[in-house]
């Protein structure tokens, strides 16, 4: 038996089978790579997002309003296994009809498969079965998880050459294909390193926008929306009485501490200056915006009663939030900017959605609803109204 394995695996199936897990592994970790150097040049905090996909396997236990490094790696980690294993389905267990393509029809197949994983992950893997994770698909736009897949297969044309190597085929007719998409890999990457360190240092790429009043005032206003947001949910966390409310409860605070950071580093990066403050008058005016002695008042509520009063607030507060990236998505003229408020729209209307106990096939068509919503059309009242709060 022991020798009929061993046969198999030294075989040209054996031969398939591990190429396919050595690429996995190269293209699950330069997509990690990748997706942390990027998250901040597209309004995204990597550390919140690992957060999210952590919360995949370990459930509410993963939400925390300052992710720790244990949840950001365990995040990495799944998110590393999945991209693996979609590596080995790829040409392990469909290796009979992809294991002989050549780097140019892998390169040309790759972003279709791409889209294919992308979507049955955001769709039918985590928020039906075999994860039943709503989080996941509520918070994060699918095309996140698109790029990040992108991404890992943008290394399927290396196969031939792994393959070769594997088999001790040398020297493999793939060689100077795979030295010259490698080099290329690696500048790519070195490039968005640049990137991520110079806006580390208040260095993003400069704003290219038109006129810069919409876009001050915008973000102005967001992050001191945030603000007031965070405070909020720091507050249910604390508070709560249902566990799984604290946990949402831990998520918010944790989603718009990142978002206000990536703005922060904008504006400095941008206008060079810290951010502004928005005026008592201005805050008020502010869609959304609770006046303190509501929030003064959730503070002395006992037991359940706080819950339904948390989550009325958080939904009014919500609401005011995705009125106001409707705007942005409209009427921003950085594209960055654009691309934000269209992500915080669809996690703040998924949130809401979290707190109403939305889950399974009900989740996945809320979720497609936010995605697809046009700029202007984000109907808020009726995200608030979709559920009665429990």
């Amino acid at each position: 038996m022991r020798r009929n394995l061993r046969r198999l695996w030294s075989g040209e199936a054996g031969i398939t089978w591990r190429a396919a897990m050595l690429l996995g592994l190269l293209s699950s970790t330069v997509s990690t790579l990748f997706s942390q150097l990027t998250a901040a040049r597209i309004g995204r905090d990597a550390a919140v997002d690992w957060m999210v996909v952590a919360a995949i396997p370990l459930r509410d236990g993963a939400l925390q309003v300052d992710p720790s490094g244990p949840v950001i790696l365990a995040g990495i980690l799944f998110h590393q296994w999945a991209d693996f294993s979609w590596a080995v389905v790829f040409f392990g267990l469909l290796g009979r009809w992809t294991g002989r393509l050549g780097p140019w029809t892998l390169a040309l197949v790759a972003p279709a498969w791409a889209l294919l994983t992308s979507a049955t992950e955001w769709l039918v893997l985590v928020p039906l079965l075999p994860f039943r994770q709503p989080i996941f698909p509520l918070e994060q736009p699918y095309w996140i998880g698109f790029l990040v897949h992108a991404t890992s297969a943008s290394l399927y044309p290396l196969f031939p050459y792994l393959r070769d190597a594997v088999a001790g085929r040398r020297p493999s007719p793939h060689r100077r294909f795979a030295a010259g998409w490698s080099g290329a890999t690696v500048l790519i990457g070195g490039f968005l390193g640049v990137l991520a360190l110079l806006g580390a240092q208040g260095r993003e790429i400069a704003w290219m926008g038109r006129d810069p009043a919409f876009d001050q005032a915008y973000m102005r206003r967001m992050m001191a929306h945030h603000r007031q947001g965070i405070d909020l949910a720091r507050l249910g966390a604390e508070r709560a009485q249902d566990a799984h409310l604290r946990a949402l409860a831990r998520l918010i605070a944790a989603a718009q501490s990142g978002e206000n950071a990536v703005f922060d580093q904008w504006w400095r990066s941008w206008f060079g200056a810290a951010s502004q403050i928005c005026a008592p008058a201005e805050e008020a005016s502010m869609p959304g915006m609770l006046e303190p002695g509501r929030i003064d008042a959730l503070r002395g509520m006992p037991g359940k009663a706080f819950d339904a009063q948390f989550v009325a607030l958080m939904t009014v507060h919500h609401v005011g939030a995705i009125r106001m990236a409707d705007a942005a998505m409209a009427e921003a003229s950085d594209l960055r900017l654009r691309i934000m408020a269209q992500a915080i729209r669809h996690g703040q209307r998924g949130e809401i959605a979290l707190m109403r106990g939305v889950e399974g096939p009900e989740a996945v068509r809320v979720a497609l609803g936010d995605l697809v919503l046009p700029a202007g059309d984000a109907a808020p009242d009726r995200a608030a109204a979709d559920r009665p709060a429990p």
